[in-house]
C-alpha cells in the first residue's frame, strides 16, 4: 500500500539537473520532511506551492528513503516536454512518462544503431552496487586519462537515472561522456530499450572507449542467494560477450561489512559471476606481488578461485582471474569529485570496497589499444 500524504513547500534547496530538492510542512501538524521532485516528471515546486507526496520508504527508515518524493502538484499542471518518440518507461504506472530512444524509429540516433552490431572489443564494466560507479571511473582515468566514459543505467534499482548525484556530478565535470538509461529507466542523457542498445549507444553514438553498466542507487537484497537486485549484473555482461565487447566483471569486496556473508568477497558477486553468469569475464585483484598484499586479499583470491571461478569452470566456463597493479589507485580515488560511499561507509572506512572497483576500471583501460 502506498502512503500519500500532503503539504505545503516551505523551503527550496539545491537540487542538480533533472531533480529539485525542498523542506515541506505536512498538512497533519506532524512536522516537516525534505522532498525530491523529478523535473521531468513533475516540474519544480516552488515555495507556498501544495504536493502530494509519496512517504512509504521515508517512514520506514529504508536505504532508499532519506526523502520523500511528490507525486504530484495539485493546483499546478506542468507542461509536457515536446517529444516525437513513442516509447513509454515505468510503463502503466501513474508516473509513465515518454521519451526518445536511440532505437526508436523517429528518433535521430535510429538508423545508427539499427546498423550496429558489434561492440568492436569494448570494455565493459559490470559492478550490482551503484557506488562502485566513481571508483571505476577513477581506475579507468589514472590508465588512461583521454579514455571516453559512457554509464548505462540498468533498470534493477531507482529507475530515474536522475536520482544518482554521482552521475549527474561525474557528467558535470567531464569524468564520464554521458549516461544512457536503459530497459524501464529512464531520465539519462539518452534512453534506450534495452541493455544490449545501450550499450551498443555507448559505443556508436556517445563513441565511448570504455562502458560502465550497473544498476541505480536502491540495491534491493532479503539476504538469500538469489533474492538481490544486483544478480542483474550476469545480463549486462551477456549483454556485453554477445555483442562482441570485453566483459569485465568488478567484485565487491569489503573488509569492514558487519555481515559476514559480505565480508571479503560478498556473496553477491559469488552468486552473479560464479552461478549466473555464463561467458568469460575477467576478475581484476589484487596480484601476490604488490606490496599491499595481505592475508585479507589472500582471503579474497581463495574466495574468488572456490566460488566464482570453479563453478565456472564446472560449467566448461573460462573466467580469467588478472592481477591488476594497484600503484596510484588510492590517489585517484581520492581526488574524485564526488564522495566515496558504500552501504554508509566512506573510502577510509572500507578501502577495499572502492579499490576492487578502481581495478575493474584500470583492467578495462589496460584493455584498450595503444595510444597511436
Amino acid at each position: 500500500m502506498l502512503r500519500w500524504e500532503r503539504g505545503t513547500v516551505v523551503e527550496e534547496r539545491p537540487g542538480w539537473p533533472g531533480v529539485a530538492r525542498m523542506l515541506i510542512a505536512l498538512d497533519d501538524g506532524t512536522g516537516q520532511v525534505p522532498a525530491l521532485a523529478y523535473t521531468e516528471l513533475t516540474g519544480a515546486p516552488a515555495r507556498g506551492e501544495r504536493v502530494l507526496l509519496n512517504t512509504n520508504a521515508l517512514r520506514r527508515e529504508l536505504g532508499t528513503g532519506g526523502e520523500a518524493l511528490v507525486i504530484a502538484r495539485p493546483d499546478v499542471l506542468p507542461e509536457a516536454e515536446e517529444t516525437t518518440g513513442h516509447l513509454v518507461k515505468a510503463r502503466y504506472t501513474p508516473m509513465q512518462t515518454m521519451v526518445d530512444a536511440i532505437d526508436d524509429p523517429d528518433g535521430e540516433h535510429y538508423a545508427t544503431v539499427r546498423d550496429a552490431d558489434s561492440l568492436e572489443g569494448m570494455p565493459v564494466v559490470v559492478a550490482d552496487l551503484h557506488s562502485a560507479l566513481p571508483a571505476i571511473v577513477a581506475g579507468v582515468r589514472a590508465t588512461r586519462r583521454s579514455a571516453r566514459i559512457a554509464y548505462v543505467h540498468t533498470d534493477a534499482a531507482a529507475l530515474p537515472a536522475a536520482f544518482s548525484r554521482t552521475a549527474a556530478r561525474l557528467r558535470e565535470t567531464g569524468l564520464l561522456a554521458g549516461v544512457i538509461s536503459a530497459g524501464q529507466s529512464f531520465g539519462g542523457d539518452l534512453e534506450a530499450v534495452t541493455v544490449h542498445s545501450a550499450l551498443l549507444g555507448a559505443r556508436h553514438v556517445l563513441g565511448a572507449d570504455v562502458a560502465i553498466a550497473i544498476q541505480g542507487p536502491g540495491n534491493l537484497g532479503t539476504g538469500t542467494g538469489w533474492g538481490y537486485s544486483g544478480v542483474q549484473a550476469a545480463e549486462a555482461l551477456h549483454a556485453t560477450a554477445v555483442l562482441g565487447g570485453t566483459p569485465v566483471a568488478s567484485l565487491r569486496v569489503s573488509s569492514a561489512d558487519p555481515r559476514e556473508r559480505h565480508r571479503g568477497l560478498s556473496h553477491h558477486s559469488s552468486t552473479a559471476y560464479g552461478r549466473a553468469t555464463l561467458v568469460p569475464v575477467d576478475l581484476p585483484v589484487l596480484p601476490p606481488n604488490d606490496v599491499r598484499y595481505n592475508a585479507f586479499h589472500a582471503s579474497v583470491r581463495e574466495q574468488v578461485e572456490t566460488s566464482i571461478l570453479a563453478p565456472s569452470m564446472s560449467r566448461g566456463g573460462a573466467h580469467r582471474i588478472v592481477g591488476v597493479d594497484a600503484r596510484g589507485l588510492r590517489d585517484a580515488l581520492e581526488e574524485m569529485p564526488v564522495r566515496l560511499s558504500t552501504m554508509g561507509r566512506t573510502l577510509a572506512e572500507d578501502p577495499e570496497s572502492f579499490l576492487y572497483a578502481a581495478l575493474a576500471g584500470r583492467r578495462a583501460a589496460e584493455l584498450l589499444p595503444p595510444r597511436s
